[in-house]
């Protein structure tokens, strides 16, 4: 019985990613391209990021996840700005160190969340059609503050964006973005790799004991 159920969810797994489209494996690789880049530190994670998200502000739409597509709007302007700000120091300057969150950047992450997140919900329950406000507000909260440490090279920017990533992994699955939601898993996996990296880096640097 527990085999033949395994089965049929197997089955059923594979019917639905066959039916993925090729948008969503754009958005997909561009995806996994960009995270591996930020974990490991390249500039190349903004031009590859801002890929990504252009093609998933359509797909976004069309499931009716209003702010996960507001949500990618920012993300393409966060891409923009970071890539700017990661850039423009000149061949003699050292780039924008890794450094942990003080106590004024994690009173900003707190106000960006404890009120990102229902306004976000005001806007979807009374100005849209969707169906889920709530989890959807949450995920594009937190992401937003997220992209914000991670232009700012914030270790931190890594725990934001896996308390976004473990709630969108059900969302994109309960909306029919399968292929999504296993690049989400995939991409919660690796937040927490990245945010050790970070983390023994920024140490590194301020000569602090892991």
């Amino acid at each position: 019985m527990l085999l033949a159920a395994l089965h049929q969810i197997a089955e059923q797994a594979m019917t639905q990613l066959s039916q993925t489209s090729w948008l969503e494996y754009i958005a997909v690789v561009m995806g996994m391209a960009s995270v591996l880049l930020s974990r490991a530190n390249n500039i190349y994670t903004y031009p590859t990021g801002i890929a990504g998200t252009l093609v998933s502000i359509v797909l976004f739409v069309e499931a009716g996840l209003y702010a996960e597509a507001v949500l990618n709007v920012y993300y393409f302007v966060m891409s923009v700005y970071g890539w700017w700000k990661w850039a423009r120091h000149s061949p003699e300057q050292a780039p924008l160190p890794v450094t942990l969150n003080n106590r004024r950047d994690w009173l900003h992450t707190g106000l960006f969340v404890v009120l990102g997140w229902p306004a976000l919900w005001a806007a979807l329950r009374f100005a849209t059609d969707s169906t889920v406000p709530v989890l959807d507000a949450f995920v594009s909260a937190t992401a937003w503050c997220g992209m914000w440490l991670m232009a700012k090279r914030k270790v931190e920017n890594w725990l934001l964006l896996n308390l976004s990533n473990i709630v969108a992994i059900f969302l994109l699955w309960y909306k029919g973005l399968y292929f999504l939601s296993l690049l989400t898993l995939f991409l919660f996996i690796v937040a927490i790799f990245g945010y050790f990296s970070w983390r023994k880096t920024a140490l590194q640097r301020e000569q602090i004991p892991a």
